[in-house]
């Protein structure tokens, strides 16, 4: 019998990079997933290659209503959620001459609001339960100061400070949360930066891939019930920082 065995795990961002990694990593330890994301077809493919009753749902997670609803879709099939990643995110970055405002908006809805109303959602349920853990994907360029990236990791930071906030609120009610922190890793979410001529981070060094994120997910969701790994933190083996 595998780890997660029955467990039923969410993941947002599903349809690519580091979510659909940890789709796989999450069913090849047993889990039955729910994948989210906008992108029907790969959504389909996904789910299909995972079986275990895994299942698509597709949505932009960006709506102020996608929240409740794949809540209410996950309540409705499987009655519980017993894993939640918040994995869905954006990058712009730019320096200040040239950053896109009307990129603000997405990037604060999708890197921050999404994880805190899935997050106070699903724990909520959890809670009830006395069972469940909430994994909420950050990123290295929370603590990093840099020229062009103060929106991107300004939303980390405060990603970071919800999560932790969270996990002291939940500590003792059986709802584990925790932080995964990857640095650099090639994925689509460089793409934006790739359209504008501008050098993407995974140009730079050798970058992980979404598997090396992927397994360090699975090893926090498959800890004994009686801890929470509270943060794991991953670097490329060539990054400095």
């Amino acid at each position: 019998m595998t780890a997660l065995e029955g467990r039923i795990a969410v993941v947002t961002g599903a349809s690519s990079g580091i979510g659909a990694a940890c789709a796989r990593a999450l069913a090849d330890a047993g889990a039955t997933i729910v994948a989210v994301a906008r992108r029907k077809d790969r959504l389909a493919a996904l789910t299909a290659e995972l079986g275990r009753g895994s299942l698509p749902f597709v949505i932009d997670m960006t709506q102020p209503d996608a929240a409740q609803a794949l809540h209410d879709f996950v309540m409705e099939r499987f009655e519980r959620a017993d894993i939640l990643v918040n994995n869905a995110g954006i990058l712009h970055a730019a320096p200040l001459d040239a950053f896109d405002l009307d990129q603000l908006r997405p990037m604060i809805a999708l890197n921050y609001e999404t994880v805190v109303r899935t997050s106070t959602l699903f724990g909520r349920t959890m809670k009830a339960a006395g069972r469940g853990q909430i994994i909420n994907i950050s990123s290295i360029g929370a603590n990093i100061l840099a020229p062009g990236v103060g929106v991107y990791g300004g939303l980390k930071r405060a990603l970071e400070a919800f999560t932790d906030c969270l996990r002291i609120e939940l500590a003792g009610t059986g709802v584990k949360v925790g932080i995964v922190a990857p640095g650099t890793t090639s994925t689509e979410i460089f793409e934006d930066m790739k359209s504008r001529g501008q050098p993407s981070w995974d140009s730079f060094i050798p970058p992980m891939q979404p598997d090396d994120v992927a397994q360090a997910v699975s090893f926090m969701a498959q800890q004994s019930q009686r801890t929470n790994m509270a943060r794991i933190q991953i670097y490329a083996a060539a990054d400095s920082h």
